[in-house]
Formats: structure tokens, C-alpha cells, sequence
């Protein structure tokens, strides 16, 4: 029996091959990611964290309050006669020489109708001059138009301005009143006259004689201090106070002062005087220096000439001013504040201000290389070829040098001016007092030019180059991270 095989059948091996995967680059960039995530977020949370404050423009002042002693060019009048006295004018009054101020009658002068709030048989009101009405009235929009609630002192000044408004028209209307009483009754009275020109008040403390030379530290003691209020219509004997009459514009604050503030007070007075072009005396006599008073009766603010004073071995500190003195006529005594400071610029806290060290390179060194227009400069290798190597500047002086980091260049590498053959080496160095900035999520040094301080904080110059601008970030304690460190805010 023969086989056959059919034409048409075929033996076919058949193998099986495993399929060649391809790495997907997709999923490989999307594997570091997650894995740079991760490693963030553990870092986050096993980290602590960097504490931000954001840098705002403020000002800080440093201040002294004392209670001054004030003394003014100032007499007390007193009454030739007997009898009661009628006032012609109203306190605070500016009076010349010759004018009357007062009137001495043996019996009491019916003068209340004389008051501008005193109603006339009638009923009515005594009325206001129609020039006075009006000039009030302008006053009055005046500063409606132009009120700061920030400066409460414009209130003050504007009732001054009201009051001395009313009391020309008081004083006036009296004066009047008085002198047809007087002319027109058989009464014993008679009118006396300022002798000099100046301010009256009505107040007496048996310190008016006090000047520079001759107050004590007993005058500061106002446990046993009194003032004494005299009033129209009351009964005084001849030679007793009649009133007080302030003859000049200058008046005076002394205040005490310990030896250690009297002593630092000195040298400030002494360098005041020495950039003024002033011989500096050693000793601190007989100089002065303009300080900024902040008066707290009125928060009124003003400036005043100081100096220091040495008496029997206490030290006061002298206040002079020129103008403003009918607005404290009354007062014997004033709390009042030293501005010594008064800067503003922008704010940081103390805990952000770091010290780093730079190397000092000639700004001519600087240069532009690379694929970049970045700074950088020429170092000179082993063979004589140059390198270009970027520098991050953090501060340029006027003397034509610049700061670069540490991390750029190294000790004693030697830099080559460009388009010339000379060199510098590289190794002096500079400290610097600055800030981390974190703007860009890691810390950059920024220099800070401190203007001044209090307990808690700096203020520093606002947009100087290479510095801070407001509403930057910046690590709120400086020591607690590195330079270009990754912060996590």
C-alpha cells in the first residue's frame, strides 16, 4: 500500500515570539513628577515651615515724654486801690500801652448785660457785629472744607481763632458799657491802663518772676502748687494782684533730665552743630539744636530750640519757642514729648535682618558674556585663557566698587578687566545687613539700609537699588534659612 501525500498539505512549525514593549515617554516624565510631589509634600510636612511677612511702607517714632515747667516774659499787675474790679477786656486779650484794662468802683458795677450770652430786658440775645457774624461763618466752612480727621489739632486752633473773634466783640461792647456806667452815674470808680503792651490773664501763681537763672527743682513739685483765679466784680485791697499782664511772644519748657540722658543729649547737640559748619563746644554749653514737640494738651505739634542746663548738679533740658505762646497762657505746667525720631520708610521686623559677607570687586570688572547679557566677569585660568563667569551684584557703592556673592567666585581668583591687561585679585571682602527676599519661592539676599529703630522693628530706605520695594515677602527670621534656598510659603 503506497502513501500518498496530498499536494496541496504542508508541515508548518508555528513559534510563539514575545512582544517588544516601548517605553512611553509620557508616562516616564509623568513618574518624575509624581515623584518630585511627593518628596515636596514630605518636605512640606516634616519641615517647619518658614514664617512670611510682607514688607509695608510705616514709620516709627522714638519719643521722650517729660512735664515741663513754662516760663514766660511775664508781670503781675497789682491794683492801686481799693474796691471791686470790673474787667474791661476778656482773658487772653491783646492790650497796648495806655489802653484800659480794668475799672475800681466802691460798690459792685451792674455789667451782666455786657455778656454776649445775657438776654436784654427784652428777652433777646445781645447780637453778634455783622463783620464778626461773618468772618465766623468763613472760619467755619473754612474748615468744614479742609478737616483732616488725622490732625485733631486744626479743632483746637480753630476755636481759638472763634473765641478771639468773640472776645474783640466782647471786649469792645464792654469797654463801651463800662465807660457810659462810669460817665453817666455819680459812682466812685475809676479806669486804669496797661503799661506796656501785651497778652492780659487772670490767673496768678506766684511764679511769674521765675526765668532761666533763677527757677529750682522745688518749682517742679505740684503737690503743693496753686493758682489762683481772679474774677470780675470781686473785692481786692490796693497792692494785690489785679492781673497778669504776658509781654512777649518767646516763651520757655524745662524739663529734668537724669545725667545719662543729659550727657546723650549733649553729644546730639554737639554733632547737630558740627554739620551745621558750627564749632562744637566739648562741654555742650551754650548750644542748641531744633527738636520736633508734640504738645498733649492739643496734640498741637511744633519745633522748639533745646539745650541743656546744669544747675547745683541737676540737669534740665531747655525748650524754646517763638510763636503759639497765647495758646498756653493759662498754663503753668504742660505734658509734652520730645520727637526725636520721626522716619518713615518701609517697615521690617528686627528678626528678618541678617549679616552676610561679599567679595569687593571694581565695578570696571563687570562685564556682559555668554549667550546672555547677564553681569559676569573675565577669571583668568591656569593656561592663560579666560572664562566668563555670572555674578549676582548685591550692592554697587559710590566709589565705583560692587558686592557679588561668595558662591560666584572664589578666594583668589584672578580677574581680568575687559579690553585691557589688567587684573584683580579676588579676596577682600564686605559684610552686608540685609533681608531674604522670597518673591520668586526662594530666598534672595536683599541689602537694607536701616534709617532707624524701636524695640521690634527697622525702618529702611524704600526703593534703593539692590534693596527692598514695598509689598515684598521676606522671611520674618532671616536666620532660620540659607541663601537660594527653596521656601515653602
Amino acid at each position: 500500500m503506497s502513501s500518498v501525500t496530498s499536494k496541496g498539505n504542508h508541515s508548518v512549525d508555528i513559534k510563539k515570539f514575545r512582544a517588544r514593549r516601548e517605553m512611553n515617554l509620557g508616562i516616564f516624565l509623568f513618574a518624575i513628577v509624581f515623584i518630585y510631589l511627593v518628596i515636596t509634600v514630605i518636605l512640606y510636612l516634616t519641615g517647619d515651615p518658614v514664617s512670611v511677612y510682607e514688607v509695608r511702607e510705616g514709620t516709627i517714632v522714638n519719643d521722650n515724654s517729660y512735664t515741663g515747667l513754662v516760663l514766660r516774659q511775664e508781670q503781675v499787675v497789682s491794683a492801686e486801690t481799693d474796691g471791686y474790679i470790673s474787667y474791661y477786656q476778656n482773658e487772653n486779650s491783646k492790650v497796648k500801652t495806655g489802653m484800659r484794662v480794668y475799672a475800681m468802683s466802691a460798690q459792685k458795677l451792674d455789667t451782666e448785660s455786657a455778656s454776649p450770652d445775657a438776654d436784654n430786658s427784652d428777652g433777646a440775645s445781645v447780637s453778634l457785629n455783622p463783620e464778626v457774624r461773618s468772618g465766623i461763618i468763613y472760619q467755619l466752612q473754612n474748615f468744614n472744607e479742609n478737616y483732616d480727621p488725622v490732625d485733631f489739632s486744626a479743632v483746637y486752633s480753630l476755636k481759638n481763632e472763634i473765641t478771639a473773634s468773640l472776645q474783640d466783640s466782647f471786649s469792645a461792647t464792654r469797654t463801651e458799657q463800662l465807660e457810659t456806667m462810669i460817665s453817666s452815674n455819680e459812682l466812685d470808680a475809676a479806669a486804669y491802663t496797661a503799661p506796656r503792651d501785651g497778652i492780659i490773664a487772670f490767673t496768678v501763681d506766684g511764679f511769674e518772676s521765675l526765668t532761666k537763672d533763677t527757677f529750682t527743682a522745688e518749682n517742679f513739685d505740684r503737690t503743693a502748687y496753686e493758682s489762683r483765679m481772679l474774677e470780675d466784680q470781686m473785692k481786692i485791697t490796693a497792692g494785690s494782684p489785679a492781673y497778669r499782664l504776658i509781654t512777649s511772644e518767646d516763651w520757655s519748657v524745662i524739663v529734668q533730665l537724669d545725667r545719662s540722658t543729659a550727657e546723650q543729649f549733649k553729644e546730639s547737640i554737639a554733632a547737630a552743630n558740627t554739620s551745621a559748619g558750627e564749632t562744637a563746644d566739648p562741654a555742650g554749653e551754650n548750644q542748641s539744636m531744633s527738636v520736633k514737640v508734640r504738645i498733649d494738651k492739643d496734640s498741637e505739634t511744633m519745633w522748639a530750640d533745646f539745650s541743656v542746663l546744669s544747675e547745683d548738679g541737676e540737669y534740665y533740658g531747655c525748650l524754646d519757642f517763638d510763636n503759639s505762646m497765647i495758646r498756653y497762657a493759662q498754663e503753668r505746667y504742660l505734658n509734652i514729648e520730645l520727637i526725636l525720631e520721626d522716619q518713615s520708610g518701609l517697615k521690617i521686623p528686627k528678626s528678618s535682618v541678617v549679616e552676610e559677607k561679599f567679595y569687593v570687586i571694581p565695578e570696571e570688572y563687570i562685564t556682559s558674556g555668554g549667550n546672555s547679557s547677564s553681569d559676569g566677569v573675565l577669571i583668568r585660568q591656569t593656561d592663560g585663557s579666560a572664562v566668563f563667569q555670572t555674578v549676582n551684584i548685591y550692592d554697587a557703592s559710590g566709589e565705583g566698587e560692587v558686592c557679588v556673592s561668595r558662591e560666584d567666585i572664589s578666594e583668589n581668583d584672578i580677574l581680568i578687566k575687559p579690553d585691557s591687561n589688567e587684573t584683580y585679585t579676588a579676596g577682600r571682602t564686605k559684610s552686608l545687613r540685609g533681608v531674604y527676599n522670597i518673591n520668586k519661592g526662594y530666598t534672595v539676599f536683599k541689602k537694607v539700609d536701616i534709617l532707624c529703630e524701636n524695640d521690634e522693628y527697622y525702618i529702611v530706605r524704600e526703593g534703593e537699588s539692590y534693596g527692598l520695594y514695598n509689598y515684598d515677602h521676606i522671611v520674618q527670621e532671616g536666620a532660620s534659612v540659607s541663601p537660594e534656598e527653596v521656601v515653602f510659603q
